[in-house]
């Protein structure tokens, strides 16, 4: 059996590569020419640890492939996965118009039984919107079936993820579309893996929900972390005592600056935006109060880096760290990004370095100025502001980075280090959440 997945984004591309690798002929397939062309060349568009060489070897040995022909693809296969952008629009809710045009494509080519799935994250109610497209352009009789195989991916550990999941929940409405999905995962079976096999709607619900109820924790625990710096307390055994019970668990309890992504952001605005649809009724208070936490900690990192310098203008400030979480280039709502274009707005000098994401930031923040290492972004800064903790950032030479700053203040917003062993080497620390540090500082 022979699957296609339309586009060639990130989902695409690991969803192409990682049903190759369990043995099914893929086709990843999109109308950019030139994106397909570099693919074809072993160029990998976005940096996702692990990929280019799972797709270099099923290339290879001839079970993925990339293509331009979206008709001969659609006629070929008998699963279609959708994998494109839905991009949020200006009022929070997903832009679903490359979903719908990929329906009337594949409408357009439909000759025989397909099983159409959407990878993309979509509202409740997609399925059944591209039933309708299909079924207007092919009448009552065409033979299809529609499905939701939301994908769980982190960026940083996709293969991981999809070779080893949490869960594969899979909607559908016939037994023969659970069945075949259910036989596109069969080496999965073999590794115990729970599947949740339900309705179209249930299974789009799951995965906005599961990730609205993510971004909750890290809003709350940023929360109890501002909270714990007036009070005098420690946040990180405070997460420790909570994650400990096994009814909350320690995950997502680590306080930061703030999330961003390509999914929290978009996916908590998409689904708060649905409920308001809904009416009053239905708003949901807890995602909403989320969304507006994390705005807030935004604002609240910027603080803190002006209390601890001084106002910023005229001053240098070197900032480790572009891209949202590390083991990506992704900077699509990256806290770095937004703190730095923040800085530099107050007037300061900021040196960077990201050792994955300088090129995909160039454009976001052009007035930066793009070091070459670590060391070479803190030369003469007046302070140095851990934004993204990159393995390479968690044990930093110490006497280097104090001779390599004009002032040994270090603003660590992802709490890496140990604050007592940073202030017995002579820096003044500052993390988030920790004690009195901030008003010491």
């Amino acid at each position: 059996m022979q699957i296609s997945i339309i586009g060639t984004g990130y989902v695409g591309l690991v969803t192409g590569a990682c049903f190759a690798e369990f043995g099914v002929k893929s086709v990843c397939v999109d109308r950019d020419e030139a994106r397909i062309r570099m693919l074809e060349e072993g160029q990998i568009p976005f940096f996702e640890p692990g990929l280019a060489e799972l797709v270099q070897k099923n290339r290879d040995e001839d079970r993925l492939r990339f293509s331009t022909d979206v008709k001969s693809v659609i006629e070929s296969s008998r699963v279609i996965f959708i994998a494109v952008g839905t991009p949020q629009r200006g009022d929070g809710s997903a832009d679903l118009s490359y979903v719908e045009e990929v329906a009337r494509t594949i409408a357009d080519h439909l000759n025989e039984y397909k099983v159409v799935v959407t990878k993309s994250t979509v509202p409740v109610g997609t399925g059944q919107r591209i039933r309708e497209i299909i079924r207007s352009k092919t009448g009552p009789d065409s033979d299809f079936d529609i499905a939701s195989n939301p994908e769980f991916l982190r960026e940083g550990s996709a293969i991981e993820d999809f070779m080893r999941p949490n869960r594969v929940v899979i909607g559908a409405e016939t037994d023969r579309a659970k069945s075949i999905l259910q036989d596109l995962y069969r080496p999965l079976y073999l590794i115990e893996t729970p599947f949740i096999v339900t309705d179209i709607p249930t299974a789009e619900m799951i995965k906005y929900a599961s990730n609205a109820f993510l971004a909750t924790k890290v809003s709350f625990i940023n929360e109890v972390a501002n909270l714990c710096e007036s009070l005098g307390a420690d946040v990180h055994v405070v997460a420790k005592g909570m994650g400990l019970d096994r009814r909350i668990g320690s995950k997502f309890l680590h306080p930061g600056p703030g999330y961003g992504g390509s999914c929290f952001p978009k996916d908590t605005q998409a689904l708060a935006q649905v409920a308001r649809s809904k009416g009053g009724e239905f708003a949901l208070e807890i995602v909403e109060a989320a969304i507006r936490a994390n705005e807030k900690q935004k604002t609240r990192m910027v603080e803190k880096i002006v209390r601890t310098v001084g106002p910023v203008g005229g001053k240098t400030l070197a900032v480790l760290g572009l891209a949202f979480k590390p083991n990506t280039d992704d900077i699509r709502d990256s806290v770095s990004i937004s703190i730095i274009r923040a800085l530099i707005k107050d007037g300061a000098r900021v040196r960077t370095y990201d050792p994955a994401a300088m090129e995909t930031s160039r454009k976001a923040a052009p007035e930066a100025e793009y070091c070459n290492d670590a060391y070479e972004a803190m030369e003469r800064a007046d302070a140095l502001i851990l934004a993204t903790e990159w393995n390479q950032f968690r044990n930093l030479d110490m006497e280097r980075v104090k001779a390599a700053l004009k002032s040994p203040v270090f603003i660590d917003l992802r709490n890496v280090y140990q604050p007592d062993r940073m202030k017995a080497l002579g820096f003044r620390y500052v993390g988030v959440g920790r004690g009195f540090e901030s008003q010491r500082a």
